[in-house]
């Protein structure tokens, strides 16, 4: 135990000798591992924030919407535009086995809205009580549709956190009236905002219960009867999502009488496939940036390795006087094991410090919509540390060993 408590003192106080030349080497060490940290930490940043602006729709959404039914010979339909209807989605609701659950929306943006303090042109959608379990729906005060609300066809309505401002500036909207094209309508929730900076367009809307908005503002146009604007649903299996959309694209061709493989027959917006197609590209960025910081931390580790051999060479002397003074084969190699661990290591850590310094003061600044905080890997760290770990201590053991080797009359000789 005495002996290597000496030979870690020797070691450090060599590399104190040399500070010149053990600065460089450490200054390498931790440049190669803070770009590694940072660049990978930058595409962790990008990933997380995609994945928190997808979030903010819902969890696993799919959105249907009605299209063309394209010319077929022999086809009444061909060639026109279609409408799904409340019926598609009862049937759709009732039929479907893959289907978690599953909302219509009536869509309305021509309604004005109207309360004590303030007017504003709202879009306002009609929904099942259910759609909160489909889309991304924060409530910050009162509460959101229930199942008696939709039966019983009341006129209660849940506002959005960006109306506030125009209709109901600096007070309570819960419990308060809101007129809805001069049909009264009570509040009973205020959403919370919706996205970082809240342009989400759920904050501009306001949400009525779909049996009411049936009632009194269906949609508008030619052979619009019993229409709605669009289908959004959530499938049980995420992995099953194609699965799911076949069947609801079945249940809707079969209703309005046209071959489901159609494509111009329907409009979707899979968020499950977006978010595939999101980490995909993400995947590919994280290797590029993790082959970049691999090159940069290469060259960290030639510049190490040149360090070292030159200082181990130099040492040769040394190395013999020591040998001749007593000193065994293990005790030398132990000396530049210890010397290229601390080196690395230390440095390594300063590295560290440094590129979570950078990305914590990176937190502070505004970020912009879709992208996060850079952060740490762990795994990214650890691999950065120990390979230049590897690189220092084998560059310093190599040619010390070879010097150990020598006769001792022989090393005193080397120039």
């Amino acid at each position: 135990m005495r002996t290597l408590v000496d030979i870690v003192r020797q070691s450090l106080a060599t590399l104190w000798a040399h500070k010149l030349r053990s600065f460089l080497t450490m200054f390498g060490i931790a440049w190669g591992v803070g770009s590694l940290l940072l660049l990978v930490g930058l595409g962790e940043g990008f990933r997380s924030g995609q994945e928190k602006q997808l979030a903010n729709l819902g969890q696993d959404i799919m959105f249907i919407f009605p299209g063309r039914i394209p010319a077929v010979a022999g086809s009444l339909q061909a060639g026109q535009t279609y409408h799904f209807t409340y019926d598609d989605y009862l049937a759709i609701r009732d039929e479907a086995h893959t289907l978690r659950v599953v909302s219509p929306v009536i869509n309305r943006e021509d309604i004005r809205a109207v309360s004590d303090y303030g007017s504003t042109n709202g879009q306002v959608f009609g929904v099942a009580p259910v759609y909160n379990e489909i889309r991304n729906i924060p409530i910050g005060t009162g509460r959101w549709l229930n199942d008696e609300d939709n039966t019983q066809h009341r006129r209660v309505a849940v506002v959005g956190w960006e109306l506030l401002k125009n209709v109901y500036p600096g007070r309570p909207a819960v419990g308060a009236t809101l007129l809805l094209n001069q049909v009264r309508f009570d509040v009973i929730g205020v959403l919370a905002k919706v996205g970082q900076d809240g342009n989400n367009g759920t904050n501009a809307r306001i949400f009525v219960p779909l049996e009411t908005m049936r009632d009194l503002f269906p949609l508008k146009g030619d052979n619009v009867e019993n229409a709605v604007s669009f289908i959004n649903y959530r499938p049980l299996d995420k992995a099953q999502h194609l699965r799911s959309k076949a069947e609801v694209h079945q249940i809707i061709a079969r209703r309005h009488r046209f071959d489901p493989k159609l494509e111009d027959a329907f409009e979707d917006w899979d968020t499950i496939e977006n978010s595939q197609r999101v980490d995909k590209i993400f995947n590919a960025m994280d290797y590029f940036l993790g082959v970049v910081g691999f090159v940069t931390l290469g060259l960290g580790a030639i510049g190490i390795i040149n360090i070292m051999l030159v200082s181990v060479t130099e040492r040769t002397r040394e190395i013999g006087l020591r040998k001749a003074l007593g000193a065994t084969h293990r005790n030398i190699l132990t000396q530049f094991f210890v010397e290229g661990m601390f080196l690395t290591m230390f440095s390594g850590g300063i590295g560290l410090v440094l590129a979570g310094g950078f990305m914590t003061l990176l937190g502070q600044l505004p970020s912009p919509e879709g992208f996060d905080t850079p952060r740490i890997v762990p795994m990214s760290a650890v691999s950065a540390i120990l390979s230049l770990a590897i690189a220092g201590i084998t560059a310093g053991l190599y040619p010390a060993r070879k010097a150990a080797h020598m006769v001792p009359v022989e090393a005193l000789r080397q120039e």
